[in-house]
């Protein structure tokens, strides 16, 4: 891992600078993938840190020598439209990196790191709601795509994105 970041468990108390990377990162990277209108919608709820992930202890933070949040990411054994859990498959979760910060390895230091504990956990297989304009980020991982994915976000409002998939 470089010197200039390290990774580690995120907690509920990172919520707030999730919350401020998230709106650091989405619109900007998103927007050249999205009409105005689906990111407008979409956002509010894209920003925000999910409780649940900041306590499982499968989401992780890249952090900056200053203490700025520079990268996010984990994984789950829920589904995170519907929660289910299907034996062997784990679902990689909520993914960011600043824009400042993008081609320095933060986002794949955080997914070897999810794939690794998913691994050990007992998952055979990865699956991701992948956005767009993120589509590549996986596939340079070893991600292929599955299919087009209307993503749930909320009553009424779904966001366009990719279903992928890899072995581990």
């Amino acid at each position: 891992m470089p010197d200039d970041y390290r990774i580690r468990v995120a907690t509920p108390e990172d919520a707030a600078a999730v919350g401020e990377l998230l709106a650091a990162c989405y619109p900007v990277l998103m927007r050249d993938s999205y009409e105005p209108a689906v990111l407008a919608a979409a956002l509010p709820m894209m920003t925000r840190a999910h409780p649940g992930l900041l306590a499982s202890g499968t989401y992780h933070v890249a952090e900056a020598p200053d203490g700025r949040l520079v990268g996010c990411g984990g994984w789950t054994p829920e589904r995170p439209d519907i929660g289910a859990i299907e034996p062997g498959v784990a679902h990689i979760r909520h993914f960011a990196t600043h824009p400042d910060w993008i081609g320095r390895g933060v986002g794949r230091a955080i997914c070897d790191r999810c794939i690794s504990e998913a691994r050990n956990f007992g998952a055979s297989r990865l699956e991701c709601f992948s956005s767009l304009n993120a589509e590549g980020f996986y596939a340079a991982l070893g991600f292929a795509a599955v299919r087009r994915v209307e993503v749930p976000m909320s009553p009424g409002i779904t966001f366009p994105g990719v279903l992928m998939a890899r072995e581990v």
